[in-house]
């Protein structure tokens, strides 16, 4: 677990986080989705992988669908689960489901005016949320890249 140490009873939020992968023209896993927080949010301004909170009753999947639609406009195919991380913030414990997406329809709308970047290791945009650095170490270690993944 990063950050602060945090009583055990502070309960977690669950986030569904789409981590959008384009393929090569090989059907390689390439290059993946990185978002800005917006004006307004915690954090705003830092990279990261696209998604929010699950509502009630949502499966983590429903959620993504829903946040991806909400917040860049797009309508998502299949979520492949892949990693749970457990994070604390100085504002909140987060469970995030990051799920892979490789396919979806609509053009990209940035609907609460923040940034898009497809980028591939290293990461050039900066400053990366903590969530989001366990992941690029995990697609390090899947892509056998050496190095640092991401500049800052």
């Amino acid at each position: 677990m990063n950050g602060p140490a945090w009583p055990e009873d502070r309960v977690p939020v669950d986030v569904a986080v789409g981590v959008l992968v384009r393929r090569s023209p090989h059907g390689q896993e390439a290059e993946f989705l990185l978002t800005s927080r917006p004006e307004g949010k915690v954090y705003a301004g830092y990279w990261e992988f696209p998604g929010g909170k699950l509502e009630q009753g949502e499966t983590v999947e429903q959620a993504l669908r829903r946040e991806l639609q909400e917040e860049l406009g797009i309508t998502i195919g299949a979520a492949h689960p892949w990693k749970v991380e457990m994070m604390d913030y100085p504002h909140a414990r987060v469970r995030l489901h990051f799920c892979k997406v490789f396919d979806w329809t609509g053009e990209f709308e940035m609907r609460e005016q923040q940034a898009m970047a497809w980028q591939d290791l290293p990461v050039q945009v900066q400053p990366v949320l903590p969530g989001t650095l366990p992941v690029l170490r995990w697609f390090a270690e899947e892509r056998k890249h050496a190095g640092p993944t991401h500049v800052g």
